[in-house]
């Protein structure tokens, strides 16, 4: 018994929607970042299904390789500014990100 492509693309519409609200409402710098790696997961999700639909090709899980990588590099330079934003603020709003000028 196999899952409907359907189904993981429906679920991957449900994670990057969860994702892009949290990073249009939200003012944690930690939780923009983890909203951005929900939504990189789910476009990872929708090519994975798509990537099952063409068997043969594994271009679709590849690239998703390819994302993963990316987001790691992303959270970890993302990490180290808001260390660096918390250090000199005392805070993690990103509201009080325009302040870095001086």
């Amino acid at each position: 018994m196999t899952v409907p492509v359907s189904y993981f693309l429906v679920l991957a519409a449900a994670l990057f929607a969860t994702g892009a609200v949290g990073f249009l409402l939200r003012r944690n710098l930690l939780v923009l970042l983890m909203s951005i790696e929900l939504m990189l997961n789910a476009v990872n999700l929708t090519l994975v299904s798509f990537n099952r639909i063409h068997g043969g090709d594994h271009s679709g899980q590849i690239l998703a390789f390819f994302i993963i990588a990316i987001a790691a590099a992303e959270a970890a330079v993302g990490l180290a500014i808001v260390l660096a934003f918390f250090r000199l603020r005392q805070t993690v709003r990103s509201d009080e990100a325009n302040t870095l000028k001086n």
